[in-house]
């Protein structure tokens, strides 16, 4: 009787923290979302017009986004903050690879996004999968990014776009909301470098070590993302595959 209460405690225990280690996106953008909707918009109400119409020609211009589950992933060598080469197909070879496209430092949505991802690395390394994101800020952003927020993950630039072309994920910026976010105090060449004003549509992809996409998530509703929880459920389908 008793080794049956301690089996079940740890039981108990492990699933506890396995939980605990699982961050929730949706958790933390329910708390983000009732903080800025309790203090005042600095955009105007044309703004806000604007950024709508503009989020809505996205949408019907990018109705699909993202390569798509079974599809290859395409291959790419950038570098990192650090000025290192990384390539998918070498990173492959160790282990299945949860590739995550965002925005830049500047985004809250995609720092929160980064964040819980983070508290759910210990979970992605229980199945071999390493955690490579993708930005097309500078790789100066990104250092002052991973130093302020002490990131254990890659942190790549694409700095002329075209791994976010490649994923089916680029977009540019009309010169009508980049006036608007510099004259709200967000200079999007100031992290991109001058001239450079496109952005992916925020992407996360499981990749298994064979190339394959095996499970997707990018939207045009930039503060929707994917959930550690369904990262996690990919892995362990693809652990189960082998």
């Amino acid at each position: 009787m008793r080794n049956t209460i301690i089996i079940i405690f740890s039981m108990l225990v492990s699933t506890l923290t396995a939980s605990q280690e699982v961050g929730s996106y949706q958790k933390s953008f329910n708390t983000l979302m009732q903080k800025m909707n309790s203090t005042p918009s600095k955009f105007s109400a044309e703004e806000k017009e604007t950024m709508k119409k503009a989020a809505k020609d996205l949408a019907e211009s990018l109705p699909n986004p993202g390569i798509q589950v079974g599809q290859k992933a395409p291959d790419f060598s950038l570098k990192n903050a650090f000025g290192e080469e990384v390539i998918l197909q070498t990173e492959l070879k160790k282990g299945p690879v949860v590739l995550v496209f965002y925005r830049g430092a500047w985004c809250p949505f995609c720092n929160m996004h980064l964040h819980v991802l983070q508290e759910s690395l210990g979970e992605f390394r229980k199945y071999g999968a390493q955690l490579i994101t993708i930005t097309p800020q500078t790789p100066d952003k990104s250092v002052e990014q991973i130093k302020k927020d002490d990131y254990p993950f890659e942190v790549l630039s694409d700095l002329d776009n075209s791994v976010m072309k490649e994923y089916k994920l680029y977009f540019e910026l009309s010169k009508e909301l980049l006036d608007i976010y510099k004259n709200n105090g967000l200079d999007i060449e100031a992290f991109n470098g001058k001239n450079h004003t496109a952005l992916p549509i925020p992407g996360s992809f499981v990749i298994d070590s064979k190339g394959i996409v095996r499970a997707m998530q990018a939207d045009s509703d930039y503060k929707v993302r994917m959930e550690p929880k369904v990262i996690i459920d990919a892995l362990i389908k693809i652990s189960k595959d082998k």
